[in-house]
C-alpha cells in the first residue's frame, strides 16, 4: 500500500477515495465510499473515526457481514481462499505462517470450536500480539456470549483498520497505534554509559520455536541506534533480551574471573501494552546486575 496526503484525500474524487481506502476494512469498500461523504476531515482521526461511524451504524446483519468476511487465523488454505495482501502480510507478522505442527494443530481446535459455537471467525489484530497471546486470546474469548463476541470483533476490526489507516495516510496529527520497546546499558563499575554491548530480543513461544526480533550493539550512551521495536505495536508476550557483559568488560580489560562470572545476562520480561513504551534497562558489574521496568 503507498501512502497518501490526507489534504489529496480530501480533494479527491468519491473514487479514488474508495480505490484509496477500500481495503482499510476487509473486502469492504462501502465503509470507505460511505465515509466520504463526510469530507473534508481536519486530521486522520477525524477520518477515521468517520469510518468507524459508518460501521456503528450500519445494520446488524451488515456488521456480521464485515466479520465473516475475515480469514481464519493460521490457515494453511487461506491463500488459495482468497487471503488479501493485507491480511497476509499482518498474519505473516505475527509469525503464523511459520507455526510448528503443535501451533498448528493449537490453533487448527481453537479456530473450529469458535466458528463451531458462535458461526463467525474469532478475529484479532494480529500485529499487536505473538503467537502464544493469540491462542490465550482465543481461550479466554471462547465462553463468552455470541453478542460480547460479536462486538469484540468489531474492536478487533477497528484495530486493525486503525494500523492500516495510520500507515496509509499521511497528516499532521497521528492515531495512537504504535508502541516502542527500549533499552541502555549502564556500566556501574565505572560510571559511565556500556558502549559496546552485544543485545539481542527473542520473542519466546510455549509449542514453537522462539524467534530472533533483532540483534544490536550499544552505542556511545549505552542506548541502541533504534529503539528495538518502534513504529508499530509492541505484541503482547514474553521476550528474552541476551546481553553480553563478559566481553565487554573483557575488551576493557577490567579484571575478572576466569571464565567470568557474568558472561550472558539473559533478562525475561513480558509485554501488555501494545501501544505503551517498554523501557528494561540495565545497570551492570562484572559481578552483579539490576533492571527494572521503565519507561
Amino acid at each position: 500500500m503507498s501512502s497518501v496526503l490526507l489534504s489529496v484525500l480530501n480533494a479527491c474524487s468519491r473514487d479514488e477515495f474508495v480505490a484509496a481506502l477500500g481495503n482499510v476494512f476487509e473486502y469492504s469498500p462501502w465503509i470507505a465510499e460511505h465515509a466520504a461523504l463526510a469530507r473534508p476531515f481536519a486530521g486522520v482521526q477525524q477520518l477515521f473515526e468517520a469510518m468507524k461511524t459508518v460501521v456503528g451504524q450500519t445494520a446488524p446483519d451488515r456488521r456480521l457481514a464485515l466479520i465473516r468476511g475475515h480469514p481464519d487465523l493460521a490457515n494453511k488454505t487461506q491463500c488459495a481462499a482468497g487471503l488479501t495482501a493485507e491480511s497476509g502480510a499482518e498474519q505473516n507478522g505475527a509469525g503464523l505462517d511459520r507455526l510448528s505442527d503443535a501451533e498448528f494443530k493449537a490453533f487448527e481446535r481453537v479456530n473450529s470450536a469458535y466458528r463451531t459455537k458462535f458461526g463467525f471467525p474469532y478475529i484479532v489484530c494480529a500485529r499487536r500480539h505473538t503467537k502464544g497471546s493469540i491462542l490465550r486470546d482465543f481461550e479466554r474469548r471462547l465462553p463468552n456470549d455470541t453478542a460480547t463476541e460479536v462486538q469484540n470483533a468489531i474492536n478487533e476490526i477497528y484495530r486493525i483498520a486503525a494500523l492500516r489507516v495510520a500507515e496509509l495516510v499521511v497528516s499532521d496529527d497521528r492515531l495512537g497505534v504504535y508502541g516502542r520497546l527500549s533499552t541502555h546499558v549502564l556500566d556501574a563499575h565505572s560510571g559511565r554509559p556500556a558502549e559496546g554491548v552485544a543485545v539481542e530480543l527473542i520473542e519466546l513461544s510455549d509449542l514453537g520455536a522462539s524467534r530472533v526480533v533483532t540483534r544490536t550493539i550499544t552505542n556511545a550512551d549505552g542506548r541502541t541506534d533504534q529503539p528495538l521495536i518502534y513504529h508499530r505495536p509492541v505484541p503482547i508476550g514474553c521476550y528474552e533480551l541476551t546481553f553480553s557483559v563478559g566481553d565487554y568488560f573483557a575488551g576493557r580489560q577490567v579484571a575478572t574471573s576466569d571464565p567470568p562470572f557474568l558472561d550472558q545476562i539473559p533478562v525475561r520480561f513480558s509485554v501488555s501494552e501494545p501501544e505503551s513504551h517498554l523501557h528494561v534497562p540495565l545497570l551492570v558489574t562484572p559481578w552483579s546486575y539490576t533492571t527494572y521496568h521503565g519507561s
